[in-house]
C-alpha cells in the first residue's frame, strides 16, 4: 500500500515540468516550493491520517464528510474528488504515448484529427488505449495484482532515482544550480501553484482501507510516510538534475530531467533509462487512482447518491468491476482528444482536489467537537488546531486557481469542464435527500431513498 500511495504521487511531471521549475524560480526555489507544498499536504494528510484509522472503510473522504456534515456536503465532496481523480486517469492515458515519443520518434502514423492545435495519430492514441485496457484488465482481476504491479515499478522508480544521486555526486556541477533563486516570491509561488497536482495521491489509501490486512494506526502511519517520501523525491530531483546542466539549457529540453541525467553520466542510454522510469511513474499514477476513483465511485452508489449499477462487486474478484469499467472506459476515450484537452481536464482536476481537502479538514475538527470519545488508533498531534491550520493552508492553495491569481483556470475551457462537471452534479444532488450528520447518516440516506 505504500508503493501505492507513493507510486500515485509520483507520476511523469518530474521529467516534462523540471526544467521549468529550476528556470523559473531557480534551485533552492523550486525546493522551497516543494517543502511548502510538502507542509501545506502533511498537514492534510495528518487530518487523512486519524480519520483512516478511525474509519477504515472503502470510499475514505466520502465517509468522513457524511458522518461529520452530512449527505449533500458529502456528495459535493466526492463528486469533486472524482472529477480529480478520473482527470488524472486519463492525463496519464495520454502522457504514455507522448512519453513514447522521445524513445520513438518515428511513432506517429495515420492522423486522425487535430483537437485545439495538437493533431491527434491512430498509432499515438493506439499506445495509450491499450495501456488503458490493461490498467484496467489488472485492476478488474482483485486489488493485490494491483498492489504488486504498483511495487515492481516503483522499485525501478527508486533504481533511477538512486541513479540520479550517484550521477550528481559525481559529476554534479554546484555552478550548475546559480542562480539559486529566480522571481522571489513569485518564482516560488510559480512552482508552488504544481505542488496540489503532483502531490496528490496520498489519498488512494483511504479509498481502499477496507482491503488493506494491517492494523489502523499503521495505515494511517503509512499514509504520513509516502507524503514524507513524495517531498523528498520531488527535492531530489530538482537538486541532482539542478545540478546537471544550467537552468536555461532544462528550460529549452522537452524532457528536462533526462537531459540532466544523460549530462550526468554522459550517457544517452542512462537519458533513456530514465524516460523508461518516467513510464514507470506513469503507470504507478495511474494504477493508483484507478484503484482510488474506482473505490469512490462504488462507495457513492453504496450511499445511494449515484445509481446502484457503479455499486457491483465482482463476486469473484470482489473488485469495484462497474465502477472500474466505467473508469477505464474514460480513459480508453481520452488518447482520442489529444494533449491539450486533457491538460484543461487536469487543471480543472486540481482545484476540485483542493476543495476535498478543505471539507476533509472540516470533517476532522467538527469530528473531534462533536465524537471525542470515537476510538482512533492513530491521533494527529495538535487536535483541532492541526485540522484548522489543514483547512486554511488548503483554501489559500485554492485560491491561486482564481481569477487574477498565479495558477487562474484558463477562460473559457477549463471553466466550462468545471462548469459542466458541477452541473451534472447539480442533477444528481437534487435527488439526495438532505440527512444530517452521524455515525449512521448512510443508513438513514438509503432510507430516505426508499421511501
Amino acid at each position: 500500500m505504500l508503493a501505492v500511495a507513493f507510486g500515485a504521487m509520483i507520476g511523469f511531471g518530474w521529467i516534462v515540468l523540471t526544467g521549468g521549475f529550476l528556470d523559473g524560480a531557480g534551485t533552492l526555489g523550486a525546493v522551497l516550493a516543494f517543502v511548502i507544498g510538502g507542509v501545506v499536504v502533511a498537514f492534510v494528510g495528518l487530518t487523512y491520517a486519524e480519520l483512516v484509522s478511525a474509519m477504515p472503510t472503502v470510499g475514505g473522504e466520502h465517509n468522513y464528510v457524511l458522518r461529520a456534515l452530512g449527505s449533500r456536503p458529502a456528495f459535493v465532496t466526492s463528486w469533486a474528488l472524482v472529477l480529480g481523480y478520473v482527470s488524472v486517469v486519463a492525463f496519464e492515458a495520454v502522457a504514455l504515448p507522448q512519453t513514447l515519443l522521445y524513445l520513438f520518434p518515428d511513432m506517429l502514423a495515420g492522423k486522425m484529427w487535430t483537437v485545439a492545435g495538437y493533431d491527434v495519430y491512430a498509432s499515438w492514441a493506439a499506445v495509450g488505449i491499450v495501456a488503458a485496457v490493461l490498467i484496467t484488465a489488472i485492476n478488474y482481476i482483485g486489488v493485490r495484482p494491483a498492489a504488486v504491479f504498483q511495487a515492481v515499478a516503483v522499485l525501478f522508480l527508486v533504481g533511477v532515482g538512486i541513479a540520479l544521486l550517484v550521477g550528481s555526486a559525481l559529476e554534479g556541477d554546484r555552478s550548475n544550480m546559480e542562480p539559486l533563486f529566480v522571481g522571489g516570491a513569485a518564482g516560488v509561488i510559480s512552482v508552488l501553484v504544481a505542488t496540489p497536482f503532483l502531490f496528490v495521491g496520498f489519498d488512494v489509501i483511504p479509498q481502499s482501507a477496507e482491503e488493506i490486512n494491517l492494523p489502523y494506526r499503521k495505515i494511517g502511519q503509512l499514509l504520513l510516510v509516502s507524503v514524507a517520501l513524495a517531498v523528498g523525491w520531488y527535492v531530489l530531483i530538482m537538486l541532482t538534475v539542478g545540478s546537471s546542466m544550467p537552468a536555461a539549457q532544462l528550460a529549452e529540453s522537452e524532457l528536462a530531467a533526462a537531459d540532466g541525467m544523460a549530462a550526468l553520466w554522459n550517457s544517452d542510454g542512462m537519458g533513456t533509462v530514465l524516460v523508461i522510469g518516467g513510464i514507470a511513474g506513469i503507470l504507478t499514477s495511474w494504477n493508483g487512482f484507478m484503484i482510488g476513483a474506482s473505490r469512490l465511485v462504488f462507495a457513492m452508489a453504496q450511499s445511494g447518491m449515484l445509481p446502484a449499477w457503479f455499486g457491483k462487486l465482482h463476486p469473484r474478484y470482489r473488485t469495484p468491476s462497474n465502477a472500474l469499467i466505467f473508469i477505464g472506459a474514460l480513459s480508453v476515450i481520452a488518447p482520442l482528444f489529444g494533449r491539450k484537452t486533457l491538460v484543461w481536464m487536469v487543471d480543472a482536476g486540481g482545484l476540485s482536489i483542493i476543495i476535498a481537502y478543505a471539507m476533509v479538514a472540516l470533517s476532522f475538527v467538527i469530528l473531534r467537537t462533536k465524537e471525542p470519545e470515537m476510538e482512533r488508533p492513530f491521533r494527529a498531534p495538535g487536535g483541532r488546531a492541526t485540522g484548522i491550520v489543514a483547512g486554511v493552508l488548503s483554501l489559500g492553495l485554492g485560491s491561486l486557481f482564481l481569477p487574477g491569481m498565479p495558477a487562474a483556470l484558463v477562460w473559457p475551457y477549463e471553466w466550462v469542464i468545471v462548469g459542466v462537471w458541477w452541473l451534472l452534479g447539480l442533477a444528481f444532488l437534487a435527488r439526495i435527500p438532505s440527512v444530517r450528520p452521524g455515525p449512521d447518516a448512510e443508513e438513514r440516506v438509503l432510507a430516505a431513498l426508499e421511501k
